[in-house]
């Protein structure tokens, strides 16, 4: 069953931080380098410098990214630019966005402490592996911190929207606290309220508690890192009661049948790579692809959306377009016996077990030390990288769809690394949640 409980978040204290914006932050995982220093300049109290601090040649064992995020926590508590809710509460959040292709979804999550379960247990399912670094990463920085500063994705089953329909006039009657993330997700606008009411919380509690096979959409490494964590503190605390908080996490749930749950593409761009010119990988391809050659973007493109399920399609660019459409699903059963069915005729497992590496000859390690291979959201600098001879070839995909990570979640596959973008990201910095050895919920 899965367990959720009201806690006293902390959150920045609007008083003292008047624009949200400035200290709000993508996730951990979508913040790099440019990012970071954007985000550094915004505001000193930026969320990045606790989640994402920069790292010095000077950094030691007492001196180092994670102990300073401790020391940025602690003196923001004491300062009062983070101050604790007085009241247990969950914690609605709506995301308003605009997609790529222009239309405009609204998305609802409810931030909650969620008891962590082993998942064979078979009530929080993955559906992306993962890589030990992110992991070791995020032990260290929750081991010098005590606190879930960023919430896991997670999508559970509510076919009647019921868990919606207990907040909805709860949240109609209260203005909400505003935040325009304008870093990097310029299109999105994100609407926040605490839910203190003790009746509308029981309510979702029971609605939440007999289901099972919710889903992480986003947030593997911290998911897993939190049940490491756990572990460690029981083995210190033995004696510690089921409602110690290091027994759970903190999570923002999103239904599965939210009409603003949106997946998009994640476009392979192929760099730094000169085994062949495109003709040459093209005229390869055709013994597992269809290859039709088209006269330009706007076409290839709509043939791409246009694919059957059991024949994944991707683009070609190299200065020319060219759609390649698996031939047979039998190719991918002869060439993936063991794998479920549905697995198998994943576009991005399509493309990668054999465009990527048996017609291009980038093997998997390679692929996963990135050093042929950029993942861009928007393929238009793909483009331009290809035209600007920084790049060979971009590769425009279709979005994984929402029932194909049920289906190979539900088999216990895990899909490749970039095969899903859960679009918009949840915030972080809206609410945080401590996981001391003395708290509990």
């Amino acid at each position: 069953m899965a367990v959720i409980r009201p806690f006293r978040g902390i959150r920045y204290n609007s008083e003292k931080i008047g624009d949200l914006s400035t200290v709000v932050t993508q996730p951990y995982d979508r913040i790099h380098d440019p990012e970071q220093a954007r985000y550094y300049g915004l505001n000193p109290y930026n969320f990045v410098r606790i989640i994402l601090g920069k790292r010095t040649p000077y950094d030691t064992d007492t001196d180092n990214v994670y102990t300073r995020a401790r020391c940025y926590g602690q003196t923001w508590l004491a300062e009062g630019i983070l101050v604790r809710d007085e009241r247990p509460s969950l914690y609605a959040l709506e995301q308003v966005f605009t997609t790529p292709d222009g239309r405009t979804y609204t998305r609802r999550g409810l931030a909650a402490a969620l008891q962590l379960t082993p998942f064979e247990e078979g009530v929080i399912l993955p559906h992306e592996r993962t890589l030990s670094g992110p992991k070791v990463d995020r032990l260290n920085l929750t081991r010098a911190t005590a606190f879930a500063w960023e919430p896991v994705f997670i999508l559970y089953p509510d076919e009647g929207n019921r868990v919606k329909g207990i907040l909805q006039p709860y949240l109609e009657a209260r203005p909400p606290q505003v935040a325009h993330e304008r870093v990097i997700e310029t299109a999105v606008e994100n609407r926040f309220w605490a839910v203190d009411d003790p009746a509308i919380i029981g309510a979702v509690v029971e609605e939440m508690a007999p289901k099972r096979n919710l889903i992480i959409a986003d947030g593997h490494h911290r998911y897993e890192t939190m049940l490491n964590y756990r572990e460690e503190m029981r083995q210190q605390h033995p004696d510690a009661l089921a409602n110690a908080a290091f027994n759970f996490t903190l999570v923002t749930l999103v239904s599965m049948s939210d009409p603003g749950l949106v997946i998009l593409p994640t476009h392979r761009l192929v760099h730094s790579y000169g085994r062949m010119q495109g003709a040459e990988a093209r005229e390869r391809a055709k013994e597992y692809f269809e290859v039709t050659p088209v006269a330009d973007r706007a076409v290839m493109e709509a043939m791409v959306r246009a694919a059957e399920p059991l024949r994944p399609r991707f683009g070609f660019y190299d200065g020319s377009y060219a759609v390649l459409t698996l031939r047979d699903p039998a190719i991918m059963e002869r060439v993936l016996p063991d794998r479920a069915p549905d697995w198998r005729l994943l576009d991005v497992v399509v493309l990668h077990e054999l465009f990527i590496e048996r017609v291009l000859g980038i093997d998997k390690g390679a692929v996963e030390r990135k050093e042929n291979l950029d993942y861009l959201r928007d393929p238009n600098p793909g483009y331009a990288a290809v035209d600007q001879g920084q790049a060979q070839f971009l590769l425009v995909m279709n979005p994984t769809r929402m029932e194909q990570v049920r289906a190979c979640t539900a088999a216990g596959e895990k899909m490749p690394q970039k095969s899903t973008d859960f679009y918009p990201k949840v915030i972080s910095g809206l609410v945080m949640m401590p996981i001391g050895a003395d708290e509990r919920l």
